[in-house]
């Protein structure tokens, strides 16, 4: 089992994590701005719930191969990336139907909350990171090491839902704010829709960025 000193490190370490910028996280904030606090709130749960994939993952050695394998691992960086860039399109298109509180209709947020969380699976440097990160907080003194994998990322998936929720209330109050008008609803969400866009050709080919 993973003793509380290690739950407390891991935590700590996560949360610093969890608060760097990255393309999850900005997808959480782009989703607030323009859609509103309740679909920042899916996106958030999404991404969150993905980790337990990674987790599975990383507890069987599927990530392992990934890291092994240059084509899997390329096959699988194409595939969210278009999957990041396709979520895009489709944000600049339906910009103009946005309605000035920047709110999502329940349907919607249960789209946003299934786009999170294959956007998370399909991204394979979150299962490297599980992979590199998970191992150096667990005590294989301790046995049952697979467990332990499962208690952190359990673990991480509650901190997660946390600090991106935080961060999905944050960017709500700032979309509203910006959504005062028609017009200006459906700019913010063509700019989100560029957002996501630009995200995706980032994780394609990280190497011009």
């Amino acid at each position: 089992m993973v003793s509380l000193s290690q739950l407390a490190l891991f935590s700590a370490a996560s949360l610093l994590l969890i608060f760097t910028p990255g393309p999850d996280i900005i997808y959480v904030m782009t989703r607030g701005i323009a859609q509103g606090r309740r679909a920042a709130l899916a996106a958030a749960a999404g991404f969150a719930l993905g980790n337990f994939a990674h987790t599975f993952f990383a507890v069987v050695g599927l990530s392992a191969l990934i890291k092994s394998s240059a084509t899997a691992f390329a096959c699988v960086r194409y595939a969210g990336a278009a999957y990041l860039f396709y979520i895009g399109i489709k944000l600049v298109r339906s910009g103009a139907a946005f309605v000035p509180e920047g709110s999502a209709g329940s349907l919607a947020c249960r789209i946003i909350f299934r786009q999170s969380i294959l956007a998370n699976i399909m991204n394979p440097k979150v299962a490297l990171f599980f992979l590199a990160f998970f191992p150096q907080f667990i005590d294989f003194n301790r046995g049952q090491a697979a467990l332990q994998m499962l208690i952190l990322g359990t673990s991480f998936v509650v901190l997660t839902l946390f600090g991106f929720g935080v961060v999905a209330l944050c960017a709500g109050e700032i979309g509203r704010f910006l959504n005062r008008s028609a017009r200006g609803g459906a700019r913010v969400g063509q700019l989100a829709g560029c957002v996501l866009m630009g995200l995706g050709l980032k994780l394609a080919w990280p190497e011009h960025w």
